[in-house]
């Protein structure tokens, strides 16, 4: 199934909260709606630190990635997170995520971004494979740690 990324904009927030709250949901996470929208919108709006594509049709999005950039010196200049990917559960299995890190994967590339990274559950099997065969690495001798402040 091929899979068109739209840049979202602060008009698409309703169908994106949509989808963040279906995908927070799955995933167990806690957010409020309210502090969801907070990290939303300075996305839509253009905020050099990410950006949210939406999947599919703009009127009725099956899907959405949500980047943030930093810089690395290990990498050598600008690099990525994928901080969300997300597709709703009835298009799941038919290429969308593989076709949407394609295609995220030669945005970021022709921007000069220099490496993306991800996480992944380790126990999620499905998941890893999926991200193997958009070529992510498990870098073994890293693990992603977090101070929430």
């Amino acid at each position: 199934m091929s899979t068109a990324l739209h840049l979202a904009k602060p008009a698409d927030l309703p169908k994106l909260m949509t989808l963040v709250s279906a995908f927070h949901a799955e995933m167990g996470l806690g957010t409020e709606e309210t502090a969801r929208e907070r990290a939303l919108l300075p996305l839509l709006e253009g905020s050099p630190y990410g950006a949210i594509y939406l999947m599919g049709p703009a009127r009725a999005p099956i899907g959405y990635a949500a980047l943030t950039f930093s810089w690395s010196i290990e990498f050598g200049g600008m690099d990525g997170f994928i901080d969300e990917l997300y597709v709703r559960p009835g298009v799941r299995g038919r290429g969308v995520a593989t076709n949407a890190l394609a295609a995220l994967r030669n945005m970021l590339k022709s921007a000069e971004v220099r490496a993306v990274h991800l996480e992944v559950a380790r126990d999620n099997d499905a998941v890893q494979r999926l991200y193997g065969r958009a070529h992510f690495k498990l870098r073994e001798q890293y693990s992603l740690m977090t101070l929430r402040l």
